[in-house]
């Protein structure tokens, strides 16, 4: 097997539109959480998101290219071309048959549905859709914008596994790069789902917090009080190159990607196995990837959506599969920051892991003003203010509608 460094980072956030800024808003303990902008929301159940805040596409690209493109294909493009930069890549001195792009979203280009949508419902009932619609809204286009601005020819695809989905992609180009298939891929995902369809769906589902009086406070993993999750967009974008490849070039290093696993809850459409029985499983599965104990394991940035099933059943996990090494754990949401980017999710929250990793701090799970009487008060989860700490090895979970699971481990590269 080769060996897989990261050596680019880009990221679109709702609390900071680069990585550097990211750094910082997570070392802060900053909520993205505010009033919708986008829509009036007057008729809503929520009204608030974690909105990406002072972002301009047109700053970055062609206003006619912006109009062809949904948001989610923009966050992609930005943040890959900030990554791309970043880890100093030069179309012209790589094997382009051996570079490619595997991106997630797990919705795709829902402000465009919606918005071609109403323009025929509002219309003479003829169906005058942009001819744009259809790439504008199929979740693969990420994947084929990157690679065709940047001449990448080796592996292109989308991964649509709902939360998971950048979590999968970013797994998969680990394969590619470790199996000897490609020497760079670029990876990770975007979401742009603040929307009229967005917010009333999961408003329907009964899925998200509707704290209205107090939205930097919604996003509260593991606090007795959470009520949901705060939906959120943007992207993140990561640089995966062969070792050996990065070395050649003099490359900066970032972390090593060392582990992925997969697996499902088999269980329920959108709850999870209420004993995390699928999250225990895939935990397991990416440290026997990385042959690494569960004694090596730092630092966990969880699932932790903020939702009353769904972060008891990871923390059960968690206590299982770690045992006694869980109270020698940093353990953290960076929902509660971010909000919820559902498919891009986990590639905002393994770069928070690459980032502890470099800046030797745990983000912190703000907003916890109450304790759960239901999860172990002994465990650290890292409440309220960023924590200084060598990381070593850390862990990503990201957990998707169906029983979508995947676990990402990152580690501090040694020679």
């Amino acid at each position: 097997m080769k060996r897989v460094v990261v050596t680019g980072l880009g990221a679109l956030t709702p609390i900071g539109n680069t990585a550097p800024a990211f750094l910082e808003s997570l070392q802060n303990g900053k909520s993205g959480a505010a009033p919708v902008t986008y829509f009036d929301v007057t008729n809503f159940k929520t009204k608030f998101a974690c909105e990406v805040k002072g972002f301009e596409p047109t700053e970055f690209m062609h206003k006619r290219e912006v109009r062809r493109l949904d948001p989610f294909q923009v966050y992609a493009v930005v943040i890959a071309d900030e990554a791309i930069a970043d880890a100093g890549l030069d179309s012209e001195k790589l094997d382009l048959d051996r570079a490619g792009v595997i991106w997630g979203s797990g919705i795709g280009g829902m402000n465009t549905v919606e918005s071609e949508v109403e323009g025929f419902a509002a219309g003479s009932g003829i169906p005058r859709y942009s001819p744009f619609m259809i790439p504008k809204m199929i979740s693969d286009l990420a994947a084929g914008l990157i690679s065709i601005k940047y001449g990448y020819r080796g592996p292109n695809y989308a991964t649509v596994s709902a939360c998971a989905s950048a979590s999968h992609a970013i797994g998969n180009a680990f394969d590619y790069i470790r199996l000897g298939r490609a020497d760079v891929m670029i990876t990770g995902g975007s979401e742009a789902c603040v929307c009229k369809v967005g917010i009333g769906g999961f408003n329907a589902m009964k899925a998200l917090s509707t704290r209205n009086d107090s939205p930097e406070t919604a996003s509260r993993p593991f606090d007795a009080e959470r009520d949901g999750f705060v939906l959120g967009e943007g992207g993140g974008a990561i640089v995966l190159e062969e070792l050996e490849h990065a070395k050649a070039r003099g490359a900066k290093i970032y972390a090593e990607v060392v582990g992925a696993g997969a697996t499902a809850d088999a269980h329920h459409i959108t709850a999870p196995h209420p004993e995390g029985l699928g999250a225990m499983q895939v935990m397991k599965t990416a440290l026997q990837d990385a042959q690494l104990n569960v004694e090596d394991v730092d630092y966990i940035n969880v699932h932790g959506t903020s939702t009353p099933l769904g972060d008891i059943a990871e923390i059960k996990a968690i206590q299982r599969v770690f045992g006694d090494h869980a109270y020698n754990l940093n353990i953290s949401s960076t929902k509660s920051m971010t909000g919820h980017l559902l498919g891009a999710a986990g590639a905002v929250e393994a770069i928070a892991c690459i980032l502890a990793i470099n800046d030797n701090f745990v983000p912190p799970t703000i907003n916890h003003f109450t304790d759960d009487e239901n999860i172990d008060s002994k465990l650290n989860l890292t409440f309220n203010i960023a924590q200084d700490r060598k990381v070593n090895v850390a862990l990503s979970n990201t957990f998707g509608f169906g029983g979508h699971n995947a676990s990402l481990v990152v580690k501090r590269l040694e020679s």
